[in-house]
């Protein structure tokens, strides 16, 4: 496409060479290295002056490593003089931190925000973030993307109309009953009652789910407890078979052990962030490729062409 270059960060780089192969294009050159004090250095390596440039990087873990990564690339292409500057941060870390949950906290996902907007970058492309005002805490625009298209063809291809959209907390509500209404079924919700509970496992579930197909959808699954809790509790309550469809693996600590050693059957997750050797080897972990999304909105995004109606 003319005018326009992307370049990998070092945290997605396949799902990045996925986005560039689906455009049929190749990514741009940088080098990135580090100082013996772990400073990050980066060095573009061909001419941006004029174009229009995306910059792919997942702010996963390492998170700091990779933010400042993200930060540093897009400060070399401002005063390399490129014309735009997109952050498509598949997936956007520090988001859980995006209010005062107790006195003297920060909102760290607001700074992260103001951090990539002062850096240099025009627009933001991200994909399902952990709550819809982290839009609002950009001066610039964002285009807010979802993995519901690639999660519905699967869940249509997998599992029977008399299944159940199960949202694991109230705050996932309006993400299950979207993806409810497109396959035609049934919705129910999990409630964990309050910490003592949560340590007994103790749930409350608004819906019928008895001798049903059960469909767990979340933004992210991190530790695996919430997740796991939630099948748990509909195991208790008849729950046939529990499958769970989660945007983004972040799976640290035991999650795959807590996974393995739960009722879910199958964990269908996107390539938002890079599995582990761990999770690789877990069989209940089934993977896709979000790159067709990005590459589309990347394409309309450079072309002027309305992006929301991906979702429509």
């Amino acid at each position: 496409m003319n005018g326009l270059l992307i370049f990998c960060g070092s945290s997605c780089r396949a799902l990045c060479e996925e986005i560039c192969a689906y455009l049929d294009m190749e990514p741009g050159h940088a080098h990135m290295r580090k100082f013996s004090d772990g400073e990050i250095f980066i060095e573009i390596r061909q001419n941006v002056r004029g174009k229009d440039v995306f910059v792919v990087q997942s702010t996963s873990s390492p998170v700091n490593e990779n933010l400042m990564e993200l930060l540093i690339m897009i400060d070399a292409l401002k005063r390399a003089s490129a014309a735009s500057i997109t952050a498509v941060i598949p997936y956007y870390g520090y988001a859980r931190q995006d209010q005062k949950a107790q006195p003297r906290c920060p909102i760290t996902a607001k700074l992260v925000a103001d951090l990539i907007t002062v850096a240099g970058a025009a627009r933001v492309v991200s994909m399902d973030f952990h709550s819809g005002q982290i839009q609002g805490f950009f001066d610039i625009p964002v285009d807010h993307l979802f993995a519901v298209p690639c999660f519905l063809k699967h869940a249509r291809e997998h599992h029977p109309e008399s299944s159940v959209v199960v949202s694991p907390d109230a705050g996932g509500v309006e993400r299950a009953r979207y993806f409810a209404e497109r396959l035609g079924m049934k919705l129910a919700i999990t409630d964990v009652r309050g910490e003592f509970e949560r340590e007994k496992g103790a749930l409350d579930i608004i819906g019928d789910v008895e001798g049903r197909t059960t469909i767990l959808l979340d933004d992210m699954v991190d530790t695996g407890t919430t997740l796991c809790q939630a099948a748990e509790g509909l195991q208790a309550r008849g729950a046939a078979h529990i499958h769970a469809y989660c945007t983004h693996a972040v799976l640290s600590g035991l999650s795959v052990e807590r996974l393995n050693d739960s009722p879910v059957e199958r964990l269908v997750v996107s390539n938002t962030v890079p599995l582990s050797e761990k999770a690789r080897r877990c069989e209940k972990i089934v993977v896709l490729s979000i790159a067709e999304i990005l590459g589309e909105a990347v394409s309309r995004i450079h072309n002027c062409d309305s992006v929301s109606s991906l979702f429509v």
